[in-house]
Protein backbone atom coordinates (compact mmCIF):
# COMPACT_ATOMS: atom_id res chain seq x y z
CA UNK A 1 0.00 0.00 0.00
CA UNK A 2 1.48 3.05 -1.11
CA UNK A 3 2.37 4.98 1.94
CA UNK A 4 1.15 8.97 0.35
CA UNK A 5 -1.75 10.71 0.18
CA UNK A 6 -2.99 14.22 -1.72
CA UNK A 7 -4.47 15.70 1.37
CA UNK A 8 -6.12 18.90 2.14
CA UNK A 9 -6.62 20.42 5.56
CA UNK A 10 -9.14 22.31 7.19
CA UNK A 11 -9.53 24.31 9.86
CA UNK A 12 -12.28 24.61 12.19
CA UNK A 13 -14.82 27.64 11.81
CA UNK A 14 -15.59 26.96 15.60
CA UNK A 15 -12.38 25.58 17.42
CA UNK A 16 -9.23 27.34 16.86
CA UNK A 17 -6.57 24.19 16.91
CA UNK A 18 -8.63 22.01 15.83
CA UNK A 19 -8.10 20.76 12.14
CA UNK A 20 -9.49 17.85 9.53
CA UNK A 21 -7.18 16.09 7.12
CA UNK A 22 -9.17 14.52 4.27
CA UNK A 23 -7.95 12.70 0.72
CA UNK A 24 -8.40 15.90 -1.59
CA UNK A 25 -10.12 14.01 -4.40
CA UNK A 26 -13.04 13.40 -2.09
CA UNK A 27 -13.08 16.55 0.24
CA UNK A 28 -15.90 16.83 3.29
CA UNK A 29 -18.21 14.92 1.49
CA UNK A 30 -17.62 11.75 3.23
CA UNK A 31 -17.15 13.25 6.75
CA UNK A 32 -19.84 12.12 9.25
CA UNK A 33 -22.67 14.86 9.67
CA UNK A 34 -22.17 14.87 13.74
CA UNK A 35 -18.62 15.46 13.04
CA UNK A 36 -19.39 18.41 10.59
CA UNK A 37 -21.86 19.71 13.30
CA UNK A 38 -19.37 19.93 16.23
CA UNK A 39 -16.65 20.91 13.74
CA UNK A 40 -18.30 23.98 12.03
CA UNK A 41 -18.05 24.92 8.39
CA UNK A 42 -14.69 23.80 7.16
CA UNK A 43 -11.78 26.50 6.02
CA UNK A 44 -9.31 25.13 3.54
CA UNK A 45 -5.79 25.68 5.53
CA UNK A 46 -3.74 24.00 2.72
CA UNK A 47 -3.19 20.57 0.10
CA UNK A 48 -0.11 18.71 0.55
CA UNK A 49 1.71 15.79 -0.57
CA UNK A 50 1.54 14.09 2.79
CA UNK A 51 4.16 11.02 2.98
CA UNK A 52 5.29 9.00 5.92
CA UNK A 53 8.73 11.31 6.02
CA UNK A 54 6.58 14.53 5.90
CA UNK A 55 7.02 17.03 8.60
CA UNK A 56 3.87 18.33 10.93
CA UNK A 57 3.65 20.21 13.45
CA UNK A 58 1.27 18.13 16.08
CA UNK A 59 0.38 15.05 14.43
CA UNK A 60 1.96 11.88 13.52
CA UNK A 61 2.16 11.63 9.42
CA UNK A 62 2.01 8.05 9.52
CA UNK A 63 -1.54 8.16 11.74
CA UNK A 64 -3.05 10.81 9.50
CA UNK A 65 -2.21 8.39 6.36
CA UNK A 66 -3.78 5.40 8.49
CA UNK A 67 -6.45 7.61 9.82
CA UNK A 68 -7.58 8.74 6.15
CA UNK A 69 -7.44 5.46 4.79
CA UNK A 70 -9.50 3.64 7.51
CA UNK A 71 -11.82 6.31 8.37
CA UNK A 72 -11.84 8.84 5.56
CA UNK A 73 -10.44 11.39 7.75
CA UNK A 74 -8.03 12.48 10.56
CA UNK A 75 -9.18 15.00 13.41
CA UNK A 76 -6.61 16.97 14.79
CA UNK A 77 -7.81 18.80 18.03
CA UNK A 78 -6.05 21.51 19.80
CA UNK A 79 -3.62 21.21 22.12
CA UNK A 80 -4.42 20.62 25.62
CA UNK A 81 -4.05 23.04 27.90
CA UNK A 82 -1.77 22.88 30.95
CA UNK A 83 -3.92 22.77 34.05
CA UNK A 84 -1.76 25.12 36.11
CA UNK A 85 -1.79 27.73 33.79
CA UNK A 86 -5.52 27.60 33.41
CA UNK A 87 -5.53 28.21 37.30
CA UNK A 88 -3.04 31.02 36.73
CA UNK A 89 -6.06 32.64 34.25
CA UNK A 90 -8.89 31.90 36.80
CA UNK A 91 -6.93 33.12 40.03
CA UNK A 92 -8.11 36.93 40.70
CA UNK A 93 -4.50 39.09 40.32
CA UNK A 94 -4.11 41.70 43.28
CA UNK A 95 -2.05 44.83 42.70
CA UNK A 96 1.16 45.15 45.61
CA UNK A 97 1.77 48.12 46.44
Amino acid sequence: MKQHLIVQVFRSSKHDGMYLYVEKSLGLKDIPEELMTRFGKGISAMVMLLTAESKLARANPENVIKGIREKGFYLQLPPVKEEYLLDLYKTPTQAVY
